[in-house]
């Protein structure tokens, strides 16, 4: 999420959650000056590669959380802040069902294809079948901003104390707890979790990412993606903030203050790590991970060497959001809406595709030939790539 200046205060929020978190990325020091960087302004493109929106649909803001689009068979499940869910057909938009659930949401969509988890603003997880009815509620320790996913019968959560609950698919009923400690300030982001066959991986605070047993909890690795550095607690903020990615067996995942890299997914150990710090998660391909930095790069990594392939620092200062690779592109939001399509062979401009110009947030989705985006404002939009 996007965070505004202000630095919570440890002992109020140590008091709350068990930890402290920073509300902001954009200003993390309350007593240096203001920034003073402007977003870059955006020059006149003549696209080379033909993009139109195919649909929307409003979904409802998602006020100071995140949310993602997830995919369901041909079919693409949202959730917005103020409880609505719906299920849309991912070609042509349309809307199959719509629900409300009863409470606002603070976290989602997780689904296995069989059942959809969302996140409720209390720290509740409600669970609903395919069809929008709700099946139950299961009450965690603190807020939850990462989205809960389903795999092997389970559900994982993971509230805001760093508490990871396993939770029986079927009933809500609590399977297993993992309690991990977290450093004195973390940043208020929505890191996030993947089922990797009878595991889960969960990003988590301090720059760690760690795989666990869905059965049963236990732990199978552990590993540091970001390592700590600097003299205060402030600069030894190191949390991935975006979702790690699983593809053809190694895991990637980025952090603030800290490094990119790819790592097996099998056993944690690490293939590669470059120093990157991004409030966003990568995007990975079978070339390439994608990664924008805090200042608004975007940068190409080999996937194999992780040796840097190209960098574009043309949309400097805009708020990029988690990219996503399709075809002969790779695609990215910012903080207008404005999601821009670039070579994933050169990193040049290709085309440029408007939303309704809040923020692009989350992470966008693959579905068909279309790429799903949703925004601050609760706008889905699928772009077609044509």
């Amino acid at each position: 999420m996007r965070i505004s200046s202000k630095l919570v205060g440890v002992g109020v929020l140590a008091l709350m959650t068990g930890c402290s978190s920073l509300p902001s990325l954009s200003s993390l020091n309350p007593f240096s000056k203001p920034k003073t960087e402007q977003p870059a302004a955006l020059v006149e493109l003549k696209g080379t590669m033909a993009v139109r929106t195919a649909w929307k649909l409003d979904i409802g803001k998602a006020g100071s959380t995140s949310f993602s689009p997830a995919l369901a068979g041909n079919t693409v499940v949202v959730a917005g802040g103020d409880g609505d869910i719906a299920r849309v057909d991912a070609a042509s938009g349309k809307q199959l069902w719509r629900t409300k659930a009863g409470t606002e949401l603070s976290a989602g969509v997780g689904t296995d294809g069989n059942l959809i988890v969302v996140g409720g603003a209390k720290g509740t997880v409600l669970a609903f079948d395919m069809d929008g009815n709700k099946l139950w509620t299961s009450q965690l320790s603190s807020e939850i901003l990462s989205a809960p996913v389903v795999g092997q019968g389970i559900v994982v959560a993971r509230s805001l104390d760093n508490r990871i609950v396993g939770l029986d698919a079927k009933t809500g009923e609590k399977k297993w707890t993992v309690q991990r400690t977290s450093p004195a300030l973390t940043l208020r982001t929505s890191p996030g979790m993947l089922i990797n066959g009878s595991d889960v991986i969960i990003a988590q605070p301090a720059g760690r990412l760690s795989s666990f047993i869905l059965a049963t909890g236990a732990p199978r690795w552990d590993l540091e993606v970001g390592v700590a550095r600097g003299a205060t607690e402030l600069e030894r903020v190191t949390d991935i903030g975006g979702a790690p990615v699983l593809f053809e067996g190694e895991v990637c995942a980025v952090s603030y203050q800290g490094r990119v890299g790819c790592f097996d997914a099998a056993n944690g150990s690490v293939k590669w790590t470059r120093d990157l710090s991004s409030e966003v998660g990568v995007a990975v391909d079978q070339r390439f991970v994608f990664a924008p930095d805090d200042k608004g790069a975007l940068f190409a990594f080999n996937r194999d060497t992780g040796s840097n392939a190209w960098k574009n620092d043309k949309l400097a200062f805009r708020r990029l959001s988690t990219p996503v690779s399709y075809g002969r592109a790779v695609a990215v939001g910012d903080y207008q809406g404005i999601v821009h399509f670039l070579s994933r062979e050169d990193g040049s401009f290709l085309a440029r595709a408007a939303t309704d110009g809040s923020a692009v947030i989350g992470t966008p989705l693959v579905a068909g030939s279309h790429l799903i985006f949703q925004t601050q404002n609760g706008t889905v939009a699928a772009i077609a790539v044509e």
